[in-house]
This record gives structure tokens, C-alpha cells and sequence, in this order.
């Protein structure tokens, strides 16, 4: 079965005898799916493929970046503009919908070159916030090099004026970042690890109180990567198996399991409620009974 029932109340969120799709294939490793709410498209990084490819219902497949310095995580600002996370180039970069406008938001902290930046977020504010993992430089998701950070990050970014602040600098390898509905918290999980951990978010945009929230558990391929809050407060992370879907209290209320590991997803069409998920060499779609949220 698609769906692995760990709590009943999982069918409330997705149906038991959901049908897992497969869209679009032949990538070498999909990553960072973003949905565009009026222009009706998905936006997704190929990691070793080199590749921001671009998937419509009516226009199908196209390339929208080739190269992309081997992007991973993406997301839209409040402006409709793509943040993309580099592999190769360690870079946190920023364009226009349209692909143009291209520029370079932030590589370096401390005057040193970040390791490889993996998946951002953006506060309503406008503060960009993303983790800096060093997976991107090791072959086949990035090029072999030696990191100049002695640390894995997670990082807030002022796009206006550049200034790069730490916010925790203890993370094995963190990956999937996500806010809480109201914005007073910030979830990462560490692929390393195999957890997520919560923190409290401070006026001025840094964290404190950091802990464990929830241990992604499971026997099956798969890690703790992607990680998003739906229109309600379920949280949404790629782990062993698929998709695990948490309630707010942190239990796991169970697993949408896909054919091949999974490493993102977002909410997608008119509802919001078709589920897009980034998984090796495809992706694929399945229906759920609680909307996503638009990234813009």
C-alpha cells in the first residue's frame, strides 16, 4: 500500500488508498520543487543533472536553467523572484520567474566560502533563512573539494543588504527547513541524525532554545531532507520511506511511501491539495484532503 497508517487520524489528511503518480521521469536526482500559484507550473532542480527543469499540465517538460551550478532547494519570495540553493558553486542565488535578472545573493560567511547551500525558506518579512550542509561537495550532488567552514550551519540572509548572520552552528548535516504558521518557530531536520529539531524565533529573526522536536523513523531507503508546514500545521518531512506526515504534537502519524527515496516536495494545482514530490530519477503526484500553502 502507498500509505503507511501509523495513526487513524493520518486519513484525515491524505486518503488510505491514495494513488501515487509518476508525472515526469529519466532525472538523475530531483530536488527543490516549487509550485507557481498563477502561472500554474512546477519548478525543480535535477542536483547531478546539472538542471532547473520546468513541468506545466498543458506545455509539459522544458529546461528553465542549464547549467545551474547543480541547484538543490528553491523557493519564491514574496515578489515571485527564485531563491535557488548551489552545490557547485556554494552559492544562494536569486532570479526572476521568467529565469531572468540572475544575481548572487550570498557565498561566503566570515570571509570564508559556505560549504553548499541546501534548502531555504523565506519569512514573511523577507528574511531568507537556509541550511549549509556539505554534501554538495562530494560527488555525484556537487564537485569534490574541501570545505573552508568548520561548521554546518543554518543561516539568515538580509537579501536588501547581504549581511549573513549564523543561527546554529551544531548541526551534523542539516537539510529541510520549514516555519510554523505564525512564524514563532523554525524546524530543521539533520539528515545525519535522523531528527528534527524545533527553535523559538527572536524579534530580531535569530533563534533560541533549540531541541528535539521528532525522530524520523523507519526501515525503509530515505532520510530526513525536504521539510514543509501544510495549511492547517501538519508537518510535512522526507524520511525513511517517503513522506512522514506529524501532527502538531509531534507524533508520526504515518507515511505516504514512494517508489523511489524521496528528497522534496510541495503543494500544487488550483486546490493546493495535489502533492508534488521530487524522488531520485522522477516525480511524482498524489492527492490530499488538506491544502499546502502558496509560497507567494
Amino acid at each position: 500500500m502507498p500509505i503507511e497508517i501509523r495513526d487513524s487520524r493520518l486519513t484525515q489528511i491524505v486518503a488510505a488508498d491514495a494513488v501515487i503518480q509518476q508525472i515526469a521521469s529519466g532525472f538523475q536526482f530531483t530536488e527543490g520543487p516549487i509550485w507557481h500559484p498563477y502561472e500554474k507550473h512546477l519548478t525543480f532542480s535535477d542536483i547531478i543533472g546539472n538542471t532547473i527543469h520546468r513541468w506545466g499540465a498543458a506545455d509539459g517538460l522544458s529546461d528553465f536553467r542549464r547549467p545551474s551550478q547543480m541547484a538543490n532547494g528553491n523557493t519564491y519570495d514574496s515578489q515571485g523572484r527564485i531563491l535557488t540553493c548551489e552545490h557547485a558553486s556554494s552559492r544562494v542565488s536569486r532570479s526572476n520567474a521568467d529565469g531572468s535578472g540572475y544575481e548572487v545573493l550570498a557565498s561566503h560567511y566570515a570571509g570564508k566560502e559556505f560549504n553548499s547551500p541546501n534548502d531555504i525558506v523565506v519569512k514573511s518579512d523577507g528574511a531568507v533563512y537556509f541550511t549549509d550542509p556539505p554534501f554538495g561537495r562530494n560527488v555525484p550532488w556537487g564537485t569534490a573539494r574541501e570545505c573552508d567552514l568548520d561548521i554546518q550551519g543554518v543561516y539568515r540572509l538580509e537579501p536588501d543588504s547581504g549581511r549573513v548572520t549564523l543561527l546554529v552552528d551544531d548541526f551534523v548535516g542539516p537539510n529541510g527547513l520549514c516555519f510554523s504558521l505564525d512564524e514563532t518557530r523554525l524546524f530543521v531536520n539533520d539528515t545525519m541524525q535522523g531528527h528534527i529539531r524545533v527553535f523559538d524565533v527572536q524579534a530580531d529573526g535569530t533563534l533560541t532554545n533549540g531541541r528535539l522536536w521528532a525522530d524520523v523513523t523507519g526501515e525503509a531507503d530515505g532520510v530526513p531532507d525536504g521539510m514543509k508546514v501544510d495549511s492547517t500545521g501538519n508537518l510535512f518531512s522526507c524520511g525513511p520511506g517517503g513522506v512522514h506526515i506529524f501532527d502538531a504534537d509531534a507524533n508520526d502519524l504515518g507515511v505516504i511511501r514512494v517508489p523511489e527515496s524521496c528528497a522534496n516536495f510541495t503543494w500544487g494545482d488550483d486546490d493546493l491539495c495535489s502533492l508534488y514530490m521530487t524522488a531520485s530519477t522522477s516525480v511524482y503526484r498524489v492527492q490530499v484532503k488538506v491544502p499546502g500553502r502558496q509560497l507567494f
